[in-house]
């Protein structure tokens, strides 16, 4: 089989490739022990401590995972350009997530994460789990990034214990 051929993969030993679906991204955060809601589109979300993310399937035939984080700070238009610097260091030197700045309804900076991958041919439980795990937990490492870097939006953003 080539690398880029559409021969379709060989199973891994650990389970049977099977279609991405939403029912199998819950229970995958089920198992993960983490709490997450279904919103009146039936997208999937959940919040962490430094964030939220959300959980969409796409694509023609439903085989593309995209997971969005959100970062709980605000920042003001005068910290554009040093949020982009620091998305920008972030993606230069980091696999994944993608960082990137996006402005809110509300004109404020926003700093968010996005995971896409394709999975034409399927994937264990396994795989689907490690692929949240890891994006759910680099985003985290992003936005503590910029907890460091944006103090001030953090005090006012962060969870009241």
């Amino acid at each position: 089989m080539g690398f880029f051929t559409k021969d379709a993969p060989v199973p891994a030993a650990g389970g049977a490739l099977k279609p991405l679906s939403k029912d199998r991204i819950k229970h995958s955060l089920e198992q993960a022990g983490w709490s997450y809601n279904v919103d009146s589109d039936g997208d999937i979300g959940g919040g962490w401590e430094y964030g939220s993310f959300y959980f969409f399937v796409n694509g023609d035939n439903d085989e593309l995972l995209c997971v969005r984080g959100f970062w709980r700070g605000e920042l003001p238009e005068s910290d554009y350009l040093k949020a982009l610097e620091a998305a920008n260091d972030w993606n230069r030197e980091k696999l994944w997530p993608k960082v990137y700045i996006a402005r809110d309804d509300a004109g404020n900076v926003r700093v968010n994460t996005e995971l896409n991958v394709d999975y034409e041919h399927g994937l264990t439980d396994e795989q689907l789990s490690q692929h949240l795990l890891c994006v759910v937990n680099t985003s985290m490492s992003a936005f503590e990034r910029m907890n460091e870097i944006f103090p001030e939006a953090w005090e006012k953003a962060k969870p009241q214990d």
